[in-house]
């Protein structure tokens, strides 16, 4: 891993992703975590000031050493008691039905083979366990998708391996659907503010 992605692009993350009206959709996700808690693609952190107060401990898994070094901030300021584990979703080291809950936000545009990692969250997650997510990606606009397969290549290189085509809802077609929504974020550019915000279930 290279220096732009240990160092730079973890704090571009920590800007970019730390908006007031992004914080107000993780909350109002967050709202339904409880229980014993895996979260993929931790970042920086930028989730646990969102997570109710009844929640004083979760799981979180990162392959970034930057980020690892970023997160440790947030969770200082929080109190909650993080098992802050530096690796990849594709491949967890929990025992299957080990968890309530896994959440990811802003993290399935960038795992190299994000079916084997939603594989992962399945095996883990117990039966009836809920998967609650937060991503961007694929327009329904034709235009907008366009122009997204357009700049995947710019996006891979500035985002460290983001893709900005990933249709969400189909990635999680193997779970049951408990509620998903579609939206664009407002005053953010369409081929970037394409999100799906979910709740499914193993």
């Amino acid at each position: 891993m290279g220096f732009y992605s240990r160092v730079i692009f973890p704090r571009l993350c920590d800007v970019i992703l730390n908006q007031p009206a992004i914080a107000k959709l993780r909350r109002e996700l967050l709202a339904h975590a409880g229980g014993s808690i895996l979260e993929i693609g931790f970042g920086t952190g930028l989730n646990l000031p969102c997570y109710p107060p009844a929640v004083r401990g979760i799981t979180a898994v990162d392959p970034n050493p930057g980020m690892h070094r970023l997160a440790s901030r947030q969770i200082h300021q929080t109190g909650i008691d993080v098992d802050h584990r530096q690796l990849r979703s594709e491949q967890l080291p929990f025992e299957a039905a080990s968890f309530d809950c896994v959440v990811s936000t802003f993290t399935l545009c960038s795992i190299d083979d994000v079916d084997q990692a939603l594989r992962e969250v399945r095996r883990v997650l117990k039966p009836g366990g809920r998967f609650l997510f937060l991503e961007h990606g694929l327009s329904p606009d034709p235009g907008v998708q366009r122009w997204q397969r357009r700049l995947n290549w710019l996006e891979g290189l500035l985002a460290d391996g983001c893709r900005l085509d990933r249709n969400v809802r189909e990635l999680v077609r193997s779970f049951a659907p408990e509620h998903v929504d579609e939206f664009y974020l407002e005053r953010t550019p369409r081929t970037h503010g394409y999100l799906y915000r979910g709740i499914v279930r193993r």
